[in-house]
């Protein structure tokens, strides 16, 4: 690097050191450390929603995904607008800033507790967000340390090592506070960065008619005439692997939806679209910014900015991704993006380092580092909280001095974790968007129901939260063990105690977990409710009544 982008990049960390700083000096008590205070402007909120929303997974990975499936996985930009800014923001926001206003609430599983006045529902759910959360987070440090792979030409492991270090930095010192002021810059840095990209890649492509044209001549070309390969003499997990994988499934092209109630069709809007779109809904480490404005004008105003926003991320990067195929096939001889990079998770570094100005380059790797901090912030915050606030204080008492140290340590352990996770997945294929797509599918079928119902249903009991719970937790996880094609082939479960990779056969493996699994925990929740004796009246005011 010249001196320049040496200056550049100090400046940067600076910054983040200064606003994590600020965090901390404003970190009077544990709501400050946990909730931000609850005073949080709503452009900061917005931008930090979004920026934790948006990560390098979705950047590198299903932008990657977008490079080998096409323009299909714009459905799910559909989703994150309409279901993960307007219905969670305006449907969802403000009941749940209120009521974790009355019950004095400082986290998600603490909310969801505390409406049913269950310290194992405020437990259990400590738990799961530390067992499944390591698996996202691991999908964000791989997106994020590849991008720094490509552009500085170093080792993996200590690219991982050092944004992991970084990141560790503020959110020990500055709490959300100090999370939420650096994921706004971060934000910010990322709206503008992917904006640019949008209009130099359009002219990279020749323009917006030519390009989307151009995609049926580079299917033609590149994939389909991978027709008469048999895909088992091709290696698994090739670029050629990918793509006779995808026409197998039933994929088209990249302008065409797959073959309705084809795998690729199911893949696409069960896994990607629904799991991903409603996933969103139940997300810990985003519920709780609802909890930190302080009134509901706030969060209307937060719509507009966090739907923009949106748009710009998920819109824009799976459209460069379906486009890289054009510009990998006008200068790489003929070959297609997957072809050209190596791998999926490989085709958004790859190509912003090979297709962009050097300039642009250094300025798309602030956006990816931005990314991956901002997201990777807030879900380590959100895996010590749970640690620290969810299951340490019921078990030790919530007076309990220590804590706010519990949760600073559950943070260091996570990130270990998470860490770890990343040097062993690296290798697996589209690993970033599936793990992705497993933890927001799983948030759904374990919260969601309970979530709803703890907000809106005033007959909602204890057992019946509990129940759609446990329900969601063991339909799901019985599901990616011993049903969904991907996981259960690779987890290998199924296989050493059946013989088989998957217990069912046919395009059912193809159904997302989430799609099964969600509605069992809704009709649990609802019918054990039914079947029990209402919580007391005293609570149901507590949560209902200002």
């Amino acid at each position: 690097m010249n001196l320049i982008e040496n200056i550049v990049i100090i400046l940067y960390l600076a910054v983040l050191g200064y606003l994590g700083f600020v965090g901390y000096k404003q970190t009077k008590s544990s709501a400050d450390y946990l909730i931000a205070g609850g005073d949080t402007h709503p452009f900061v909120m917005a931008l930090s929603y979004g920026a934790t929303f948006i990560s390098t997974a979705a950047i590198v990975g299903f932008g990657g995904v977008a490079a080998w499936l096409g323009n299909s996985l714009l459905w799910l930009t559909f989703c994150n607008i309409f279901i993960g800014v307007f219905i969670a923001f305006v449907v969802l926001g403000n009941p749940t800033r209120k009521m974790g206003i009355r019950l004095n609430a400082h986290t998600f599983p603490e909310l969801l507790g505390r409406r049913f006045n269950s310290k194992f529902i405020q437990m259990f759910g400590g738990v799961l967000i530390t067992v499944f959360m390591p698996l996202y987070t691991s999908a964000v440090l791989i997106g994020g340390t590849e991008f720094l792979v490509a552009y500085f030409k170093v080792d993996y492991h200590l690219a991982l090592l050092v944004m992991s270090v970084i990141v560790t930095g503020y959110v020990l010192a500055g709490g959300l506070k100090g999370v939420m002021l650096t994921d706004a810059l971060q934000g910010v840095i990322m709206f503008v960065a992917m904006v640019i990209l949008l209009v130099m890649v359009f002219n990279s492509v020749g323009g917006v008619d030519v390009g989307f044209s151009k995609l049926e001549t580079v299917w033609n070309e590149t994939v389909a005439s991978l027709g008469n390969v048999n895909i088992k003499d091709l290696k698994a997990g090739s670029p050629d692997f990918m793509m006779k994988l995808s026409m197998n499934w039933g994929f088209q092209g990249w302008n065409k939806m797959p073959v309705f109630l084809s795998e690729g069709w199911l893949f696409v809007i069960t896994t990607i679209t629904m799991g991903v779109g409603i996933g969103v809904l139940a997300q810990p480490q985003l519920v709780v910014r609802f909890m930190t404005v302080k009134s509901k004008n706030e969060l209307n105003r937060a719509v507009l900015i966090g739907g923009v926003f949106i748009i710009a991320m998920t819109g824009i990067v799976f459209i460069v991704g379906a486009l890289t195929n054009v510009w990998y096939y006008d200068f790489n001889e003929g070959k297609n993006a997957l072809q050209s990079a190596g791998g999926i998770g490989k085709v958004i570094p790859h190509f912003i380092n090979a297709a962009m100005p050097k300039w642009f380059a250094f300025i798309f790797l602030f956006a990816l580092i931005s990314a991956a901090m901002s997201t990777l912030s807030s879900q380590f915050h959100a895996m010590g909280t749970a640690i620290g606030r969810d299951v340490f204080e019921q078990i030790a008492g919530k007076h309990n001095p220590n804590s706010l140290l519990i949760t600073r340590v559950g943070i260091i352990v996570m990130i270990v974790i998470s860490v770890t996770l990343a040097y062993v997945f690296d290798k697996q294929p589209a690993i970033i968007a599936r793990s992705t797509a497993i933890f927001f599918a799983l948030c759904a079928s374990i919260f969601l129901p309970t979530y709803f119902g703890g907000l809106f249903w005033r007959r909602m009991t204890k057992k019946g939260a509990i129940a759609s719970m446990i329900v969601g937790t063991v339909v799901t996880t019985f599901w990616l063990l011993f049903v969904h094609f991907q996981e259960a082939k690779e987890l290998g479960l199924c296989k050493m105690i059946f013989g088989v990779n998957t217990l069912l056969t046919g395009k059912v493996t193809f159904v997302d977990a989430m799609i099964v699994a969600l509605p069992l925990s809704a009709l649990s929740a609802v019918i054990v409710s039914l079947m029990t004796k209402p919580e007391s009246p005293a609570l149901i005011k507590k949560c209902f009544e200002d």
